[in-house]
């Protein structure tokens, strides 16, 4: 895996992913939420064919700017490259675009992982945790 690896994400806004139906605020338009998850949609699309199918990334930090809103009815789209690679961590560069123009921007930080480990780490917390 080298930097330089670039995904995309794309959604259409409509009632159901705006800021209002997903209770993070009470306008129509699209939400921050949402936008992060489309950020992260992207920097897992950059990875698609690097990756052996044993492992998988885990998003661990997220630093975003929600600068303009989107109304129902335009599409959201978000760029991400892989800039950074820290051993098993790896640094995302984001940007999302609607048809007006920029409309956040996105540090993203995700992390390699064993996929089964890691899920046998969650059903451990989830025997101990899951029944209190």
């Amino acid at each position: 895996m080298e930097t330089g690896l670039k995904g995309e994400a794309t959604v259409k806004v409509f009632r159901g992913n705006t800021a209002v139906a997903v209770g993070c605020g009470s306008v129509p338009v699209f939400a921050t939420p949402m936008l992060i998850a489309l950020m992260e949609n992207a920097a897992i699309n950059a990875l698609r064919e690097e990756l052996p199918t044993e492992q998988t990334t885990v998003g661990t930090n997220v630093d975003v700017v929600h600068l303009a809103a989107t109304p129902v009815g335009m599409t959201v789209t978000a760029r991400a490259e892989l800039v950074q690679i820290d051993g098993r961590r790896l640094f995302f560069e984001i940007t999302a675009e609607d048809e007006a123009g920029l409309v956040g921007r996105c540090r993203h930080e995700r992390f390699v992982v064993e996929r089964e480990r890691f899920l046998a780490r969650v059903g451990q917390k989830q025997a101990q945790w899951g029944n209190q």
